[in-house]
């Protein structure tokens, strides 16, 4: 497993939401990132057609295009989400797991610009485009210092 794989999986490992819609990393490499949702009833928004609620769908896409920043940057950063645009194409195919392929296509001392799709079957034919922005603040502060500093302010 290459290093980028393996900051996306440990990136992905820590988002509760994504633990329990069961996402999981496919591939992770400096061309993008694809993340599996597997089809499940708690993500149906149409308990009568089974169709998946366009919330799970923008939740795997915000997910795949903030962790596409990990595959791009030569170090792990803090990069909260600053905008997200979705378009959806059609409806999911109930019973069949989405994907999500996203990759960083401009980086800036300030802001990464992303861009994706989520599919089914084929990349080609997409449910949703999406682009996203994603502020850079730096590299992860170490927990410790954390406390260190917030202990001397409140002195």
């Amino acid at each position: 497993m290459s290093e980028i794989e393996l900051r996306a999986r440990n990136f992905l490992s820590v988002l509760r939401h994504c633990q329990h819609l069961q996402m999981t990393v496919e591939q992770a490499d400096e061309q993008g990132l694809i993340i599996k949702l597997p089809y499940s009833d708690n993500i149906v928004g149409n308990p009568v057609t089974g169709v998946i609620h366009g919330g799970a769908i923008t939740t795997l896409m915000d997910t795949c295009c903030g962790i596409s920043t990990v595959c791009y940057l030569p170090e792990f950063e803090i990069c909260p989400t600053l905008d997200l645009r979705i378009d959806y194409m059609h409806p999911a195919e109930p019973g069949k797991p989405i994907f999500g392929f996203a990759e960083c296509y401009r980086v800036t001392p300030t802001v990464i610009f992303t861009r994706g799709v989520a599919y089914q079957d084929d990349r080609a034919e997409p449910i949703a485009h999406v682009v996203g922005t994603f502020m850079r603040m730096g590299k992860a502060v170490n927990p410790g210092s954390l406390k260190a500093h917030g202990d001397e302010e409140g002195a």
